[in-house]
């Protein structure tokens, strides 16, 4: 999204940019990655040391209500925390590995086809669509196969199963 457009969108709802605003704006847009409310804190914190919590979650507040931003929540992979994006960006998918958190985007002609299947289908014309998929990385693709080769390898008799944990401590307690 360019800051001319945000800045006219932000004119238009009376609302002024302000130098930290600005700043939020342009980490949220300009980093290429998905934020959460205090990473983005503590990158704008290094531009500006007088910013403070407050400010960002109300211009995070601010910019969501005026349709500037999404809220994100990635697949919940960090429990609760969201995760913001210009809104203004092109239609995509967001690809998030649940094991290391690394989030990529697609974007494409299948998801243009797949709108418009579901307005065709159903007589539905969407205003909004997010679309999440999670699975692994390639690299933790590689790190769970070794984990799956090394407790194949390990010899049934050593490995650890909660009954045998609970056994052990039961005797432990006797």
């Amino acid at each position: 999204m360019a800051l001319d457009s945000t800045e006219g969108s932000l004119k238009e709802r009376g609302v002024r940019l302000t130098r930290q605003r600005q700043i939020l704006l342009e980490l949220i847009d300009k980093t290429g990655e998905h934020l959460d409310a205090e990473r983005l804190y503590q990158m704008a914190k290094e531009r500006d040391p007088k910013l403070n919590r407050v400010t960002v979650y109300r211009t995070l507040k601010m910019l969501k209500a005026g349709g500037l931003v999404d809220e994100l929540d990635l697949m919940h992979y960090s429990g609760d925390q969201h995760y913001y994006e210009t809104r203004l960006k092109q239609e995509h998918a967001h690809v998030v590995c649940l094991r290391c958190g690394k989030v990529e985007e697609f974007f494409g002609e299948p998801l243009q086809k797949l709108r418009k299947q579901i307005e065709s289908h159903f007589g539905f014309q969407i205003l909004l669509s997010r679309t999440e998929v999670g699975g692994y990385c390639a690299h933790c693709q590689t790190l769970r196969a070794r984990e799956v080769d090394e407790v194949r390898q390990t010899p049934t008799a050593t490995r650890s199963t909660p009954a045998r944990r609970h056994r052990r401590e039961a005797a432990r307690r006797a």
